[in-house]
């Protein structure tokens, strides 16, 4: 890190990435200044560590700095950014002032479709328990820990790799992770799913020579590319013969356990409390990152057990009277299958509602959406949530995603435009024994917050 930029400003502050970002250089004695449309959680926690906070965007707000940071998000005509750059101010992408912390130091870069969140959490919380001390850039708050930042003293730098917008390819870490590969994102991909795959090589190509890519060798899509891969890699899997494997898996109620081998050896069982079949693959990536890390397999296991997950990751709103409501932020097919799958495992009846995220992942992934509710009792879809500036694309709604899902996965499914409709419909039809899941991306989680305030205060 430049020491001489001593004041750094953060445009877009209170997204989770970049609050993140803020909360780490304020640790490191940063002087933090930031812009946001609205106040949050996130900018106030910054505040209370000493950040200064600007709501709204104004050109003045940058003066003083010595480096600029932005996010995907942000418009190219933002005042503030135009502003630095006709001052002469260094101006960065979120990506690249995570990849100077990152890169710098012993970096552990998660990556993949599904899962980065959660198991870079876990990651963090085991590192953090067996006294690693490690920094952490998390994309979602950690419940044990109630942030989702942190400046350690240790060497290791744990983050996540952002596929989505191409930022994951500033990074050289040292353990770099692929947990999986979806055809998401397209658009930023000319809609090209061969791209984003040499994305991915290109990721884990970049992994320092005396480093290591952990990589899920059960994902179709991540063998393909193994020919391609020049960097040491370490595979773990559950259905292929891998480095790593599990063994004895038994999936509970919040709770999962299963027995980890190293080829042919046993090292042990592991017993998570989060819950589903994919939070194995989670947790295998970890203890993997973990033993690469010089931490004992017996003090790794010891440490997962504490991880109860990340926020919007199957997280309980309440509990009460037989009534359970969970909040998810699965927004992608394979996430709301896996998700609804760990749901069963409550031995619940599963009313799942859907918030479609984005007209392009809609379009993109139509027909995997209609086949993704098999799991469900019931299927409520709402309106697509859509980020302000994406163009609707004609003849994607949700009305035609609930006609496609009750042809090929649900023919229970509904459609309710907002979700006042929703709340309203649930709060008169959930029964002791229900579990009511939401799910998506945007802010479908409101209705989870007031169905446990109306249904279980």
């Amino acid at each position: 890190m430049n020491k001489t930029e001593q004041h750094v400003h953060f445009i877009g502050i209170g997204g989770y990435g970049m609050s993140a970002i803020a909360r780490v250089m304020l640790e490191m004695g940063y002087n933090v200044t930031g812009s946001d449309v609205a106040a949050s959680d996130l900018t106030v926690k910054l505040e209370a560590k000493g950040a200064k906070i600007y709501i709204g965007h104004n050109a003045e707000y940058v003066q003083g700095a010595e480096l600029v940071v932005y996010s995907t998000a942000l418009p190219r005509d933002n005042v503030e950014r135009v502003e630095a750059e006709e001052q002469g101010i260094p101006v960065l992408h979120r990506s690249q002032m995570l990849a100077r912390l990152l890169n710098e130091r012993t970096g552990v870069a998660v990556a993949g479709a599904h899962g980065k969140t959660t198991t870079s959490s876990m990651i963090a919380i085991v590192m953090e328990r067996c006294g690693i001390d490690p920094t952490f850039i998390i994309g979602g708050e950690i419940m044990d820990l109630g942030t989702n930042a942190k400046a350690g003293q240790g060497k290791c730098v744990v983050a996540e790799a952002d596929e989505s917008d191409g930022s994951f390819l500033q990074y050289h870490p040292s353990l770099s992770v692929v947990l999986n590969i979806e055809a998401d994102h397209l658009e930023n991909y000319d809609g090209d799913f061969g791209r984003l795959k040499e994305a991915y090589v290109q990721f884990l190509n970049q992994t320092k020579p005396e480093g290591k890519a952990v990589i899920c060798g059960d994902d179709t899509n991540i063998q393909e590319l193994l020919p391609k891969l020049k960097c040491e890699k370490l595979t773990y899997g559950i259905d292929n013969s891998c480095d790593y494997s599990a063994t004895n898996i038994v999936l509970g109620d919040r709770r999962v356990t299963f027995t980890m081998l190293q080829g042919e050896v046993e090292l042990g069982e592991v017993k998570l409390s989060v819950p589903g079949r994919h939070n194995v693959y989670n947790a295998m990536a970890t203890i993997i990152v973990c033993l690469e890390a010089g931490i004992p397999f017996e003090e790794i296991t010891e440490a997962i057990g504490y991880f109860h997950g990340a926020k919007r990751r199957f997280q309980v709103l309440g509990e009460r009277d037989g009534i359970l409501i969970v909040d998810d932020y699965a927004h992608h097919p394979t996430e709301i299958e896996a998700t609804i799958a760990a749901a069963k495992a409550t031995g619940k009846r599963i009313i799942a509602v859907f918030q479609p995220q984005r007209y392009s992942r809609t379009f993109f992934l139509l027909d995997a959406f209609s086949r993704a509710f098999s799991g469900a009792d019931e299927v409520i879809i709402t309106d697509i949530y859509s980020p302000a500036g994406e163009k609707q694309i004609e003849g994607i709604n949700s009305s035609k995603l609930v006609d496609l899902i009750k042809e090929n996965s649900n023919a229970g499914a509904r459609y309710l435009p907002t979700k006042d409709d929703v709340i309203s419909d649930l709060h008169n039809r959930v029964q002791p024994g229900d579990m009511v899941l939401t799910m998506g991306a945007g802010d479908i989680w409101r209705v989870g917050y007031q169905l446990a305030k109306e249904l279980l205060d």
